[in-house]
């Protein structure tokens, strides 16, 4: 059995993980049943025994993310990740008119995707949150596709997806809702939100990178975004990555079990004690809590940091162990900041996400508790 995993071996080199936000460590009962499958071929399309017991495997990792999302497992399409589903949905849905309406909180995989159409972006309050009210008005007699996603991967807060999906289906609206940082964290049921697509992600949750899903409502028959082969019932071509995919159902069977809540309490139990350090200004003055402080993704706090940048907290913490995030333009490939943190009218230059995961320890948060308000002083310091 494998025993090792990224979070221990960080431990072990005295590092604290707190950025499974960006991308959880794999988990070990995932990589103990994609290794069989990564050292063996087999083409799911083929009707020989390798064939047979490589559809065997996708169909029953079909059935286990499907069971996580509460989603029918013929409603699920296996990607190569939370980008290409939800591009995939954009794609899919333009097939029948040119207008998208997009909040300014979305990924940018959703924005990108979203700006090659005619769209209409809606704007959100300051804890990050969309106005159902602002998003029908923004619908026009050619729009197609309204995006929202469950919660947000920057701030954490958690949208009104259930209304939004509901008014569009009344106006007859196609809805996409971004699932990637919410999987996992909090409990999903595609089925019973009556959403048209939902776009999820494996290494979000501790499942192997490179293998997402897409699930795409029953009855809807819309164009694939990749063509040239009919796996997938013919709604994505190419050949299965069977390892990942068996990987990410493990980890999908273990979550749709009570781990899923356990995990969950203990990941606001630690973002809770981060919070409460900023109620009793031990992290500094003027730090401040992002978005919405209780309507919001269990396992991630995003702080607003007063009288320093981003950039250098963020190496003071790392030479001090600790691996976090900001939505500075620094701490990123991308050239600007995070559009999500300028949408809220913040200054993304000076903030810090902390996000806690599968892997994550008490020690991992003291580490943090002690070792900011250090880097945070000395900074100051050296302003002054």
């Amino acid at each position: 059995m494998v025993t090792s995993n990224g979070g221990a071996e960080d431990r072990r080199r005295g590092r604290h993980y707190l950025d499974h936000a960006s991308t959880s460590p794999c988990r070990p009962e995932a990589i103990e049943v994609m290794l069989p499958w990564l050292a063996s071929a087999g083409d799911p399309g083929r009707v020989h025994a390798e064939g047979h017991a490589a559809r065997v495997a996708v169909e029953v990792a079909r059935e286990q993310v499907a069971a996580l999302l509460g989603a029918r497992p013929r409603e699920v399409v296996f990607t190569s990740g939370g980008t290409e589903a939800a591009v995939t949905a954009t794609w899919m849905a333009t097939e029948r008119g040119d207008h998208v309406v997009v909040p300014a909180v979305e990924h940018s995989c959703v924005r990108e995707a979203s700006a090659r159409h005619r769209m209409s972006v809606v704007g959100v309050d300051g804890r990050g949150r969309v106005d159902p009210d602002a998003v029908m008005a923004a619908l026009q007699p050619s729009t197609v596709l309204v995006h929202l996603q469950w919660g947000n991967h920057e701030v954490g807060t958690l949208q009104p997806v259930a209304e939004v999906v509901a008014r569009c289906r009344e106006r007859g609206v196609l809805t996409h809702v971004d699932a990637c940082a919410a999987a996992g964290q909090v409990h999903l049921d595609f089925r019973a939100l009556g959403a048209d697509l939902l776009s999820v992600s494996a290494h979000k949750l501790g499942g192997p990178p490179g293998v997402g899903a897409l699930c795409v409502r029953r009855g809807l028959r819309l164009r694939p975004l990749l063509v040239g082969g009919d796996q997938e019932r013919a709604r994505r071509a190419g050949h299965e990555n069977v390892p990942a995919i068996v990987g990410f159902g493990r980890v999908a069977e273990h979550l749709s079990g009570p781990a899923l809540a356990t995990e969950a309490a203990l990941s606001r139990r630690r973002t809770e004690r981060v919070v409460a350090a900023v109620d009793e200004g031990r992290l500094g003055a003027g730090t401040e809590v992002l978005g919405d402080s209780d309507a919001r993704l269990p396992h991630l706090v995003c702080l607003g940091l007063a009288g320093v940048e981003a950039e250098p907290v963020l190496l003071g913490l790392d030479r001090a162990g600790m691996a976090v995030h900001s939505g500075s333009s620094c701490s990123s490939e991308a050239l600007e900041p995070s559009p999500v943190l300028e949408a809220m009218g913040l200054d993304a230059s000076r903030t810090l996400r902390v996000s806690v995961g599968w892997s994550s320890t008490d020690a991992d948060v003291d580490a943090l508790l002690d070792a900011l308000p250090v880097v945070i002083d000395r900074l100051v310091a050296l302003a002054t």
